[in-house]
């Protein structure tokens, strides 16, 4: 994951560092719950603390503090944990409970 900075990402004009939300990063969240996926056991634990470090280096960088890479990191979790929930959801099958009283009535 490169860091591109720029007048966009740094606030040049302000003097301000922004820093995109790990938990909107959906391909970095969708490529960590396609990997935790695949591997399992002490393999998935060394990605993850990997990842999670690799990220929380880049926020450093950008001159977050400590408490705000924390929150961010766990925020990236439980979007990273959703999407795994959402790669086993059983998709629907011709709507759902509440269309079934209206099309009685048509």
């Amino acid at each position: 994951m490169a860091i591109d900075m720029d007048e966009r990402t740094t606030g040049r004009n302000s003097g301000e560092v922004f820093a995109f939300p790990l938990a909107a990063r959906v391909g970095d969240v969708d490529r960590c719950a396609r990997e935790l996926d695949r591997v399992h056991g002490s393999a998935a634990v060394h990605y993850w603390k990997g990842e999670c470090r690799k990220l929380a280096r880049q926020l450093s960088i950008l001159g977050l503090a400590d408490n705000e890479i924390r929150q961010q990191i766990l925020e990236f979790q439980t979007e990273v944990q959703a999407a795994i929930a959402r790669r086993y959801e059983m998709p629907a099958l011709g709507g759902n409970r509440s269309d079934e009283g209206h099309e009685q009535s048509r």
